[in-house]
């Protein structure tokens, strides 16, 4: 089970010629804009002129990562009762609404975050403001809704993590790699505690996240800023200012040794992961923390970030192939700790203990042979090409400015962060891959499959499910 924030420079445009460098033609993307309110909300204006759509999304920082024992889950289940209403829109309303507006929309919980986004014809956007500010400041809903809506929350966790080998591996992977740090808590919540959960567990957690201080809008596409602004003041402004409770650190204490876990579980195939603490990019200024995090970045992407990278070489390719498939990601960022991660499906005959050895051998000739400037060229092209092509969707802008956002980063982060990757050398690369990937911050997990039942009838998508 992937995860996809983490991959976003490892696998951007896979398809593009070596060569590529952006065309002159390309139109000068217009800078992002910043304001924050008078009650503390923040608004992101990044104009777009190219088609006259908009994108309007709401970001909450608060996720899995700020629930507590006993609780998890509830990030997510309260971004589905967000949209049963408020005293002036009823049950379902908000989204018919926005379908009516020739709109799209969803939602989305994260680790560190929760979002709400509307793509409307630009002409539309006061109407979606008016809609996400109401929901935003005045969600209600009764407690039997609450009950419905939960039943469909455990019905999409048993869709997509009880039914999914290789989801129950990760939620196994992280409960063990993680000891302190809310990360080791599945963002869907755990069974027991989503059976357990009450109507008021929902309620405290909007109560307590769901300010002003603690959100952002984010607005991308064909718009003008001032109006924007003078939107979120006439709706999001007036929204009462409560101070942001503050956080306990929860900090990760070091790990000193090797773990390991099985899971066994009906699949067709065995499965490992291995992942690995590293540190994590907090800052654009050069420190160590934050160079060694940009090389394990630049590593994972010379082991993984193309067709013919050195996993898919050394470990899929050839008559004594040890993998199906091979992979590898960097954290790189986010508001907990970050690890580095190898993963490969075994290759018929193979064992996950011959995978596993192949997976450290090939980081091991990093530490050893270091990596070509012609490899390092490689990546580094196709990160300057994806700068570009994402510019193609203002929803991958909006998207990125809000993310960047909850994480504490400033506007200009992924042009700093190409700026910085850009500078990362053979020798810092050789340098990470020696002094990571020990066993004293490894934690290993292996899938091994048991027989699959046969007859056994694929679950249905649960009705009324947000994603």
């Amino acid at each position: 089970m992937k995860h996809p924030l983490p991959r976003i420079l490892a696998c951007i445009c896979l398809a593009l010629p070596l060569g590529f460098a952006p065309a002159a033609h390309a139109q000068a993307p217009v800078k992002a804009e910043q304001f924050t309110l008078a009650n503390g909300l923040t608004l992101i204006v990044k104009p777009d002129r190219r088609a006259p759509t908009a994108v309007h999304m709401l970001w909450v920082r608060a996720g899995a990562m700020d629930e507590v024992d006993g609780t998890s889950g509830v990030a997510h289940v309260l971004e589905h009762m967000l949209f049963k209403g408020t005293p002036d829109v009823g049950v379902g309303e908000f989204s018919r609404r926005v379908a009516a507006l020739g709109g799209r929309e969803n939602a989305f919980t994260a680790r560190d975050y929760t979002g709400y986004y509307q793509q409307i014809p630009s002409s539309r956007l006061e109407d979606v403001m008016k809609l996400e500010a109401d929901r935003f400041a005045r969600n209600q809903w009764a407690d039997e809704e609450f009950r419905k809506e939960l039943e469909v929350v455990k019905e999409e966790r048993r869709l997509r993590t009880e039914d999914n080998p290789r989801a129950l591996l990760y939620e196994q992977l992280n409960a063990t790699a993680f000891v302190a740090s809310p990360y080791r808590r599945p963002i869907v919540g755990w069974m027991s505690d989503l059976d357990a959960m009450t109507p008021d567990d929902a309620r405290a957690f909007y109560r307590q996240w769901y300010t002003p201080a603690n959100a952002a809008v984010v607005v991308a596409g064909d718009v003008d800023v001032a109006q924007v602004r003078a939107l979120a003041e006439k709706y999001y402004g007036v929204i009462p200012a409560r101070a942001v409770p503050a956080r306990k650190p929860r900090t990760e204490p070091v790990q000193a040794g090797i773990r390991r876990i099985e899971y066994k579980a009906p699949a067709e195939q065995a499965y490992v992961a291995m992942t690995f603490k590293v540190p994590q990019l907090r800052t654009f200024e050069p420190s160590p923390e934050a160079d060694d995090a940009l090389a394990l970045t630049v590593l994972a992407a010379v082991l993984d970030g193309y067709t013919g990278a050195r996993l898919n070489r050394a470990l899929e390719q050839g008559p004594d192939r040890v993998a199906d498939s091979a992979g590898a990601y960097n954290g790189l960022w986010g508001r907990g700790p970050q690890v580095f991660v190898l993963d490969a499906v075994p290759a018929p005959g193979k064992t996950p203990e011959q995978v596993e050895a192949a997976l450290r051998e090939q980081v091991a000739r990093v530490a050893q042979g270091g990596v070509t400037e012609a490899e390092l060229n490689r990546v580094k092209t196709r990160w300057v090409a994806g700068e570009v092509y994402k510019l193609d969707s203002v929803m991958n802008q909006a998207r990125e400015l809000g993310s960047q956002w909850a994480l504490g980063l400033p506007l200009d982060a992924g042009e700093r962060l190409i700026q910085r990757l850009r500078g990362v050398t053979a020798q810092q690369v050789q340098a990470v891959a020696a002094r990571y990937f020990g066993d004293d911050q490894l934690t290993v997990a292996v899938l091994r499959p048991q027989p699959v039942d046969k007859n056994r009838k694929p679950r249905a998508a649960p009705t009324g499910s947000r994603h």
